[in-house]
C-alpha cells in the first residue's frame, strides 16, 4: 500500500515481506546483501567502514580500525567519560543513563569528540605542513563561525596537564602505524610528534592519535567523531556493571579534597518574620 510517509536513504534498502510491509525480507548497505553476502563473509569492522563510506574496505583499512578500536575500548577509569559512567554505575542507576553519560562527558573539548572533531579539521587545513599546523593549533577556532562550544584552552590534541607522553600512548602510536598507510597522517605524526611537543611544551593526547588513524582510514571529522564515541563506550559499560557490584562504600568522595576560592559559608535559613 503507498504511502506518503516515506523515509529515505542513499545507504540503506530494504526490501519487504510480502505478508508484512514493516518486516524485511532483505536489506541492502551500498549495494551489498546483508544477511546474503555482508554478514556471511565480512568482519565487524569491515561492516562499519562499509556503512560508513559507501565502499568495501581494504583488509589493511580494517585491521587499522579493529586495532584503533582496542586501544579506545577502555582507556581507564582516569577517563572522564569512563568515569562519569562509573558514577551512573555506583548508583545503581539504569544502564542506559550511565551510557549516556558516557557519550555527554566524553563529547567535550577535553580528551572528547569535539576536541577530535577540531583536530580532523586541522588536517583538513594544514595536511603535513607542520609550519602550519604550529600556528594553526595555536588557534584553532574557525573565524567567524558561531558555536555552542566554548573556545579551546590548549592546542587540540594535546595534554596540557602532561609533561611527556605516556607509555601506554606512545605503544599505541606505535602499533597503529604498522597498519596504516607509510605516507599518511600517522606516520607523519610519528615522525612530528618530538618537535610538536617540544613547541608546545606538553605531549600529544590520544586525540591526537584517533585523529591521524581515522584520516589515514578516510573518514571526515563527523564520521570520526561518531567512532570515537561509539568505540569507546565498551570499557563505560564494563566500570559502570563494576561499580554497581562493588557500592558506593568503595568509591572515593572527593569532598574533602575540593577548597572553594570565595567560599560563602554555611547556608542559613532566612527568618521569615524579620527578614534574616
Amino acid at each position: 500500500m503507498p504511502s506518503d510517509y516515506v523515509y529515505h536513504s542513499d545507504f540503506w534498502f530494504e526490501e519487504p515481506e510480502e505478508s508484512n510491509p514493516f518486516a524485511a525480507k532483505a536489506s541492502y548497505c551500498h549495494g551489498y546483501d546483508v544477511y546474503g553476502q555482508v554478514i556471511a563473509k565480512a568482519g565487524w569492522f569491515e561492516y562499519l567502514l562499509l556503512m560508513f563510506k559507501g565502499e568495501r574496505p581494504r583488509p589493511d583499512e580494517a585491521v587499522l580500525l579493529e586495532k584503533l578500536a582496542l586501544v579506545l575500548a577502555n582507556q581507564g577509569p582516569k577517563e572522564a567519560s569512563i568515569r562519569a559512567a562509573m558514577n551512573g554505575g555506583v548508583a545503581a542507576t539504569n544502564h542506559s543513563s550511565a551510557l549516556m553519560s558516557a557519550l555527554a562527558v566524553g563529547s567535550g573539548l577535553y580528551g572528547g569528540s569535539q576536541e577530535l572533531e577540531i583536530c580532523i579539521r586541522l588536517w583538513e587545513e594544514c595536511g603535513q605542513d607542520v609550519d602550519r599546523w604550529k600556528s594553526r593549533l595555536q588557534a584553532p577556532e574557525e573565524d567567524e563561525r558561531a558555536d555552542i562550544w566554548p573556545a579551546i584552552e590548549h592546542p587540540p590534541g594535546f595534554d596540557p596537564n602532561g609533561d611527556q607522553i605516556p607509555t601506554t600512548l606512545l605503544q599505541s602510536l606505535e602499533l597503529l602505524v604498522q597498519f596504516a598507510p607509510k605516507d599518511g597522517a600517522l606516520h607523519w605524526l610519528q615522525k612530528q610528534r618530538g618537535a610538536l611537543e617540544e613547541f608546545f611544551g606538553c605531549p600529544i593526547s590520544i586525540t591526537s592519535v584517533a585523529a591521524a588513524a581515522f584520516v589515514d582510514l578516510g573518514l571526515d571529522r563527523d564520521q570520526g567523531s561518531m567512532l570515537y564515541l561509539m568505540l569507546r563506550l565498551p570499557g563505560a559499560a564494563v566500570h559502570a556493571l563494576e561499580q554497581r557490584k562493588m557500592g558506593w562504600k568503595k568509591f572515593p568522595f572527593y569532598s574533602s579534597a575540593i577548597e572553594l576560592e570565595d567560599d560563602p559559608g554555611p547556608f542559613k535559613q532566612r527568618d521569615e518574620e524579620g527578614g534574616r
